[in-house]
């Protein structure tokens, strides 16, 4: 699925009817998308192919085998074939995808974000470039061959958030998802949900692995990053999300992120940072 946020509602047709992975020989194909020409898809769809989706501008999310994962601009996010997922996209988002035959290459079997280096970047943009045009099979297999060598050997890492289905955990989630804002405390939110602060407590790390606190403060820089990659001002951002002041918030990116929003999303024009945050 694709769901655009912030997107105008004009006439868009599915990405799906421009491009069939299956349509195409060979171990890999790419493309370009620019999802100001596309609507929502199935919230849910599978590939049989693995597929690489590359930020190029704007940012993606993508929800999938119980978690969610950020993608901004210079990661990316796999997806191993015949995984259930879904994904959304701000309204200025444009993406590269790339699919990868099973078997190809030695690629991880779950889901996780990949750093995507300068020369794996330009060979992915080289074959969606060539992907619509005629071009010798040699030159193209010795591309794709490289590329997926080159593929294999990026670090994985990046913003995940554990997703649980257990009724009261997505309660929780749920709310967060829709009012990030939302200061309540673990003994407030399970006042809410009807437990003791002590089983909510334990609960959630069963569920995610991560404590409430740590749980919120993933899901406040999932959001910041997509809403900053869209566009945001980090003053916007930070009061959206609760902070009493912009430096509160840039504190709290710096101390998770080793970095300042300026310098992670540096081509963000000087307006949008709201304040000097180098």
């Amino acid at each position: 699925m694709i769901s655009k946020l912030g997107q105008s509602k004009k006439s868009v047709r599915p990405c799906s009817s421009d491009f069939d992975p299956d349509h195409w020989d060979g171990p890999a194909v790419a493309l370009h998308v620019d999802f100001s020409d596309y609507e929502a898809e199935v919230p849910h769809h599978r590939h049989r192919q693995g597929q690489l989706i590359m930020a190029l501008h704007g940012a993606v999310t993508c929800t999938a085998a119980n978690g969610l994962w950020i993608v901004p601009p210079g990661s990316a996010v796999w997806i191993p074939g015949g995984v259930s997922h879904s994904n959304q996209v701000t309204a200025n988002a444009r993406l590269s995808y790339l699919f990868v035959e099973p078997e190809a290459a030695l690629l991880p079997q779950d889901c996780c974000t990949l750093s995507v280096s300068p020369m794996l970047r330009e060979m992915i943009l080289r074959l969606a470039d060539a992907s619509g045009h005629d071009e010798p099979k040699d030159h193209r297999g010795r591309l794709v061959r490289v590329m997926l060598d080159e593929l294999a050997l990026m670090p994985t890492g990046g913003l995940k958030l554990p997703v649980s289905h257990h009724p009261k955990i997505a309660m929780i989630a749920s709310a967060l998802a829709a009012q990030p804002g939302d200061r309540r405390t673990l003994m407030e939110w399970a006042s809410h949900v009807a437990m003791s602060e002590r089983s909510l407590k334990r609960l959630m790390i069963q569920e995610t692995g991560l404590s409430f606190g740590r749980w919120r403060r993933q899901l406040h820089l999932i959001v910041a990053l997509r809403e900053l990659a869209s566009g945001a001002s980090v003053q916007s951002v930070s009061l959206s999300l609760g902070y009493e002041s912009a430096t509160a918030f840039i504190v709290m990116f710096k101390k998770a992120l080793g970095t300042t929003p300026a310098r992670y999303l540096p081509n963000r024009s000087p307006d949008q940072e709201g304040l000097g945050d180098g």
